[in-house]
């Protein structure tokens, strides 16, 4: 499927790898729902709410792409 990652990488050089993977997706799925949150209670701009609705399924999509990518990259 993808690229993987850890090909090549001592034991250390994969836990960091893992980490920061790992730390992505925490940081996407925060973004993910601090956008949706913030979307849910506005109520006078249609567009804005839209807009960050559609930032939130970005990060959604990003999250499953390093999920992917972290479970892709397992021994």
């Amino acid at each position: 499927m993808g690229l993987n990652l850890f090909n090549g990488k001592n034991e250390e050089e994969k836990e960091v790898l893992k980490d920061v993977l790992e730390d992505a997706i925490e940081t996407e799925e925060n973004l993910m729902r601090t956008y949706l949150i913030t979307a849910e209670r506005i109520h006078d701009n249609d567009e804005l709410k839209e807009r960050l609705e559609n930032f939130a399924e970005g990060n959604a999509k990003r999250t499953k792409q390093l999920i992917d990518e972290l479970n892709e990259n397992k021994e």
